[in-house]
Order: C-alpha cells, then structure tokens, then sequence
C-alpha cells in the first residue's frame, strides 16, 4: 500500500533481492554419438558424418556494450574496491556530498543491488548505497484528504541539487573505468552470462516512464494507480514534481553517455 511503503521509505532506502538466471551451452546430438561408436568390418561403409556443429550459448546477446572493454584498466578486487570507488565519486561529486550522501562500504555491490531492485515493486531496506533522507515524510491534511506537503518536497532537495550539478561525462568516464567490477558484482547477485549495463540501461528507462503527478500528492492513492507502479517509479513521485524533473533530466543525459557510443 501507498502509506505503507511511504513510511518504510522514508527512513530506509532500497535492499537486496537476489535472482537467480542460468546460462548452459548445448553441443549437437549427432555428432555425439556417432563419435562414440566403433563400426564393425561386416557393416557397410559408415556415413560421413557432418561436421560438428559450434556450441550454442543460452547468453543473451549484449545490446549496450560499454566502449574500451577491450583493454580494462588494473582494478582491486572487488571486496577491496571502496578506496578506488569513493574517490573516483569524490573527483566526480566533490568530497563533501560524497560523504553527506554515500554509505562507504561495499558500495559497488549496493549500487548493483539498488538498480537491480529499482524496477521491482518491492524493495526491503537492509543494504543500499545512499543514506536515508533526514526525517519522516512531512504531511499535510487538505479537507478530508492527506497530501504529502512542501515541505517533504524539501527533504530530498539537496540530493535532487548534487544530481544537478552533476557531470554526467565524467560520472561515465569514472562507471566505463570501473565497469569490470559493476559486472562482476551482477554476475554475483546471481545473473552469470548476463551484462549490467543492459540492466541497468532497462532500470532508467523505466524510471523515465515514471508519471509527473502533480502536487499536492495523496499520501492514499487508488490502487489500481499504485499497483502497476515500481519501486523507483514511487519514489520519483514521492519526491516531489520538482526533483523527479531534476533527476530524470539527468537520467536522459547518462543514458545518451552510456549506450551506443562509438
């Protein structure tokens, strides 16, 4: 229900839901059997057998590649890789919203997680990459209806005002130079085969679908409105009119860096 995950999120943010996709490669039958037989002298001539046919990988192909893969720069390991990834954040946000905002340990693999579950309708609260938002949802009552008030708007401000300052060219630059650790820590979750960037090129589209509701916003919506929403959608309008522009604007932008570069 609306109320309820508008309590949950305001002091909690995004959690780990761990999925499961298999990949196999499966070789030609006939090739198989007749390399393990031995065809006696009385029987006629064996048939040629036609060539082997090349394995077939259940391994979607990768839509979004990311450029420079080809020569991967030295990283850490990926439990040793916090020290490279919050500075390389500092050289993008600066040092003082880095600290404000990001929860500095495993942060790649909360980062993963968190865009990983943003689609889903629902998301627990025990890992993510963000700090909660100060407070508690600020409401209002309009008549007989509560709305979430202005000032709620107010509590994600600073976090929509460092998305907008932010660099996207450079905030690509430094996901391209950490991108081997992203992938593994997907493979991780339990998606061996599969590509991040691809998800995470699915997660943003989504949340660019996310309707613009405007203020002021019912804290209890029809459920037939909520029901189809996502995780992240919710969020978005939770947020306010305002920041959800902010951040979608940028989401655009970072979209345009990472697919189809050449």
């Amino acid at each position: 229900m609306w109320d309820q995950d508008l309590e949950d999120a305001s002091r909690r943010r995004f959690a780990w839901v761990v999925g499961a996709v298999v990949a196999a490669a499966v070789a030609a039958g006939g090739w198989y059997w007749y390399s393990g037989r031995v065809h006696p002298a009385a029987e006629p001539p064996p048939v040629r057998p036609a060539a082997p046919q090349p394995a077939v990988s259940s391994a979607p192909p990768i839509e979004h590649p990311i450029p420079g893969e080809g020569s991967p720069v030295a990283l850490p390991a990926l439990n040793d890789s916090d020290p490279i990834v919050r500075d390389s954040l500092v050289g993008v946000f600066g040092r003082d919203p880095v600290e404000q905002f990001l929860v500095p340990q495993n942060i790649v693999r909360h980062i993963v997680v968190t865009i990983d579950n943003l689609p889903r309708h629902k998301v627990a609260a025990e890992l993510r990459p963000v700090k909660p938002t100060n407070g508690q949802a600020v409401t209002t009552t309009q008549g007989a209806v509560t709305v979430l008030s202005e000032a709620n708007f107010q509590r994600y401000a600073p976090l929509a005002r460092v998305v907008q300052g932010t660099n996207v060219k450079a905030l690509a630059v430094v996901y391209e130079r950490l991108y081997p650790l992203f992938q593994q820590a997907y493979e991780d979750l339990g998606y061996p085969g599969k590509y991040f960037n691809d998800r995470l090129v699915e997660v943003i589209d989504n949340l660019l679908q996310t309707p613009e509701v405007p203020a002021p916003i019912p804290v209890v919506q029809p459920k037939v409105f909520w029901e189809n929403r996502s995780a992240g959608q919710k969020l978005l309008i939770r947020m306010g009119p305002q920041n959800a522009r902010i951040i979608k604007a940028k989401l655009r932008d970072f979209r345009a860096e990472i697919v189809n570069k050449k």
